[in-house]
């Protein structure tokens, strides 16, 4: 017997039928003798709806008033879910965030977890029934209604694993694993039987959207195993599994792909690149320009400083999300007399193309053979970053498709033709 998680995502609680294959799936759990918890998200669309009422309702809207509107999605769900399993035989209820409770900070629309009540929850489990928890939700310290921000729910589900100390989290999507690159860009990439923690936060922070970030620093800080799967699709591996598990490197086995020096290629179009010209060369110079960024709360990603050439002035290039660039302009164009630069430009048309391997930690070359690739393909790099699992680069939006196809070859990740 096995205490598990289990997640299912909008799509998978899309409609009645939809929430019927879920209660299916969990019943299944039940009946192999499992003790089972499952976190719902909202229907597909419904947050989006629920954000839209709040912003016709008001532009200037209470955060707190906000996160009582959006958590009521998952609250439908968890409760028609409920619903479903006891017509289906199965003993269940459902559990509101204030309810068993998951606390969390005050921010309300990007809460986090603090503590859940695990005694609450084990205890009916315990005792054969299914709990069923909205996603996406807690109480804040000041007793309200707080929701973590969008992608929330697989934090929750990753949360309540750890609670719980449960055997495995199990994230029901849409696709049923991590694959070494999008399928849709490169048919053949393959699915990853295995990916650990680090990989998969690489990944996921440099524009895999199978998880969110939050989930899997979650998840590697308490070792919970996450397996990523699809609710629509039974398929298993030659090795008789399904979906993709996210471990410790320690639970990586040497063979098979995850012999692989590289895991995964990921690109990102959400990003947008701004470039000081003639900013002083001077000792404290870059801190007047990321220093107010920071405050303003824009995350900035990728950052260049040009060599000074005995000018006296140097230029710094940066990216942040498309979403904030408009705010990031407003606040260096208020602080251009504290910085002193001479102009801003930017570019919206780029993409962040990254290749992520726990492989690089003992392989030389591999950035190398990056840039050589890229370059055989007339593709220009416009800014490069690095950690000890990761080479990303700044290149023209347009060639983001056939940067990540090179790549995918160059690596030696495309699957072999079927006839071979």
């Amino acid at each position: 017997m096995a205490r598990i998680v289990m997640k299912f995502g909008g799509t998978s609680m899309a409609g009645i039928e939809r929430i019927r294959n879920v209660a299916a799936r969990v019943k299944r759990e039940v009946e192999a003798g499992n003790e089972v918890a499952v976190v719902v998200s909202a229907m597909a669309g419904e947050t989006d709806r629920l954000v839209q009422f709040c912003r016709e309702a008001s532009p200037l809207y209470d955060a707190r008033e906000y996160d009582v509107v959006v958590a009521s999605g998952e609250q439908v769900t968890s409760g028609l879910l409920a619903i479903t399993l006891q017509a289906m035989g199965v003993k269940a209820r459902s559990w509101l965030g204030w309810q068993l409770p998951i606390r969390t900070s005050d921010a309300h629309a990007s809460a986090r977890i603090s503590t859940i009540d695990a005694e609450t929850l084990g205890t009916a489990m315990s005792a054969g029934e299914v709990a069923v928890i909205p996603g996406f939700q807690g109480i804040s310290e000041e007793g309200r209604v707080s929701t973590l921000g969008r992608g929330g729910s697989d934090t929750s589900a990753v949360a309540v694993a750890a609670a719980m100390k449960a055997d495995r989290c199990d994230i029901y999507t849409d696709v049923d694993g991590v694959y070494t690159t999008d399928p849709r860009i490169v048919p053949r990439a393959r699915k990853l039987a295995r990916v650990t923690y680090e990989e998969m936060l690489e990944l996921a922070s440099v524009g895999a959207k199978v998880l969110q970030t939050r989930s899997v620093g979650l998840a590697m800080k308490e070792k919970v195993r996450v397996r990523v799967l699809s609710s629509f699709d039974d398929t298993r591996d030659e090795d008789g599994y399904r979906g993709t598990l996210i471990v410790g490197e320690d639970e990586i086995e040497d063979n098979g792909m995850e012999r692989q020096l590289i895991t995964g290629i990921a690109h990102d179009k959400n990003e947008a690149k701004v470039t000081l010209v003639a900013v002083p060369d001077r000792p404290g110079a870059v801190a007047t320009i990321f220093t107010p960024l920071a405050e303003a709360s824009i995350n900035v990603d990728m950052i260049v400083q040009n060599v000074s050439h005995g000018t006296g002035s140097t230029d710094v290039t940066f990216t942040v999300p498309k979403a904030e660039l408009a705010r990031a302009l407003d606040v260096l164009e208020k602080e251009k007399p504290t910085i002193g630069f001479g102009s801003v430009t930017h570019d919206t048309n780029i993409a962040k193309i990254s290749v992520v391997g726990v492989g690089m930690r003992s392989h030389a070359g591999v950035a190398a053979q990056m840039f050589k690739s890229l370059a055989d393909r007339g593709i220009n790099i416009q800014a490069i970053t690095t950690s000890e699992i990761k080479v990303s680069v700044i290149i023209e939006g347009d060639y983001t498709e056939l940067a990540v196809r090179v790549l995918h070859t160059a690596y030696g990740l495309d699957a072999e033709d079927e006839a071979a």
